[in-house]
């Protein structure tokens, strides 16, 4: 096998990678379910790989990233370490500047639509879920916790036995 086959077979087999892809997935799926309002265009593919919505599907792959690098690399690992504040920083930043961002769109369209009726503009309406409250940012970081454990200690090692040492 080449060195470039092996590098994208372990890409794709890294269980930190697969765990927080799939904590992503379930998180967008629980969208269809928690968020239906959101679905003002009703298409159901942007509403899947859209930012926004009950849970944070960002929170849920940060947190799946760290706690997978603890329980396979040990919590008082680098990459437990460089995870975990990643996690922070994601998490702030869903329930803060994006959130705060998503406010000032929809002013910004209250405005436009306004313009677009009185002056006859056709201007674009900005997108206005951008970030999430603390609640969905907690419920994602919930979700990616649960994911790390089911995958690391139950899913990868029935798929994949012997593959993945875990440090419990």
């Amino acid at each position: 096998m080449s060195v470039f086959l092996k590098n994208v077979v372990d890409l794709f087999t890294n269980p930190v990678m697969m765990c927080a892809v799939f904590s992503w997935i379930f998180a967008q799926i629980i969208k269809l379910f928690t968020s239906p309002l959101h679905l003002k265009d009703n298409s159901v593919g942007n509403f899947l790989v859209g930012s926004g919505g009950m849970p944070s599907s960002h929170s849920a792959a940060v947190c799946a990233t760290c706690i997978s690098c603890g329980l396979l690399y040990g919590f008082g690992s680098t990459y437990f370490a460089i995870s975990g504040v990643l996690a922070v920083v994601v998490m702030r930043d869903a329930a803060g500047v994006r959130r705060e961002s998503g406010k000032q769109a929809a002013v910004i369209n209250r405005v436009t639509q306004e313009m677009n009726k009185k002056k006859g503009f056709d201007y674009e309406l900005l997108k206005e879920l951008l970030g999430h409250t603390p609640l969905q940012v907690f419920a994602g970081a919930v979700l990616g916790t649960a994911m790390a454990f089911i995958c690391q200690l139950w899913l990868f090692p029935i798929i994949f036995p012997g593959a993945f040492p875990v440090g419990l």
